[in-house]
């Protein structure tokens, strides 16, 4: 196994941090490896915020989810997903453009969640840790009041970064699906309950698979910030299909 592959293996969420700075040449070296992600036709559909402000990391670290640990984070970069830079483009340079619909939307997502994960392969590679923070999502409507951003541009993906403190290294990475329940040949499977239930009993524990399956449903997919998630998503969709001018 080389380097990479061991990294991309051993590499796990990270949300304790031991308050050294990030020095400014690792942060570039971590911005600019984003910027070197695939992107769709080398349009890099995408913004990067670098969250500088600490009474901005306080609230994020409020509207996403209560989690005190973004705000002690030393880095937090938001990848928004950015349908508006090349409408701009287009328009200065006397195109007629269309107006960017759902399928553009997807196509920057795509590109900020590469750009993203390049950034936390290349800072666990400097021995920096890192966390997702899927609840950028949520209250959506707020976060772009927050970050002051336009019409066609979306907050996908927030990451916070930082040095792990030595809990955090010698924590054990949750374990991941075999990978015969994640890869499927050609086609989707037509999984049967037998099979969800082996792909499921490395994490069930004591619980078994019905106590476990039923709290985590409860925990995360019932939950009140998934709900509220896909409300704040769904009304910017609605702006978006609806949204004439930029």
């Amino acid at each position: 196994m080389n380097q990479t592959i061991r990294e991309l293996m051993e590499r796990k969420s990270v949300r304790a941090y031991t308050g050294e700075p990030i020095g400014k040449e690792e942060k570039e070296m971590i911005l600019r490896a984003a910027m070197e992600a695939p992107t769709a036709g080398n349009q890099q559909l995408y913004t990067i915020l670098d969250i500088t402000d600490p009474a901005l990391k306080r609230e994020l670290a409020e509207t996403c989810d209560h989690q005190p640990f973004i705000a002690e984070a030393d880095l937090v970069l938001i990848f928004c997903a950015d349908c508006l830079k090349w409408l701009q483009a287009f328009k200065a340079a006397g195109c007629s453009p269309r107006r960017p619909e759902a399928g553009d939307l997807m196509l920057a997502a795509e590109d900020a969640a590469i750009a993203a994960q390049n950034a936390v392969t290349a800072a666990h590679s400097l021995g920096i840790g890192s966390c997702y923070i899927g609840d950028i999502m949520e209250n959506c409507g707020r976060h772009r009041q927050m970050l002051r951003l336009p019409s066609y541009v979306f907050p996908a993906v927030m990451v916070v970064f930082g040095y792990p403190t030595r809990q955090q290294q010698e924590r054990k990475k949750p374990r991941r699906c075999r990978l015969e329940d994640i890869v499927s040949e050609n086609a989707y499977p037509q999984r049967t309950e037998a099979d969800l239930r082996a792909m499921f009993a490395d994490r069930c524990g004591e619980k078994g698979f019905d106590g476990w399956m039923q709290a985590f449903c409860a925990r995360k997919y019932n939950s009140d910030f998934s709900r509220e998630m896909s409300r704040s998503v769904e009304e910017y969709l609605n702006e978006y299909r609806t949204d004439q001018e930029a």
